[in-house]
């Protein structure tokens, strides 16, 4: 499994579905990318100037929602994850 370092934060981003709002199939390549993901690694947080650890707010199993473009996409095991910082997180969705 991914163990990020220091804000990162590891999301398994959820499927989105593929059809729009009239029932119309939409093509994977005109479909928007999803933006809700559920949580599955936590990095231990960022270290200030000042020696102060500044844990991310977010925990493993959580559903959040993140910038549209943001954090890199890596395969492992067949499975897509997205790493991102967490400052690139948006909300949790409750």
């Amino acid at each position: 499994m991914l163990k990020p370092l220091e804000n990162r934060v590891v999301l398994r981003v959820k499927e989105e579905e593929e059809k729009s709002v009239g029932g119309i199939v939409l093509t994977s390549a005109s479909q928007e990318k999803p933006q809700t993901a559920e949580v599955v690694a936590v990095g231990e947080g960022k270290t200030t100037n000042h020696g102060t650890l500044i844990s991310p707010v977010v925990k493993v199993g959580d559903t959040v929602i993140f910038e549209k473009f943001a954090g890199t996409t890596v395969k492992m095991d067949g499975e897509e994850f997205l790493i991102l910082k967490d400052s690139d997180l948006l909300a949790i969705v409750e």
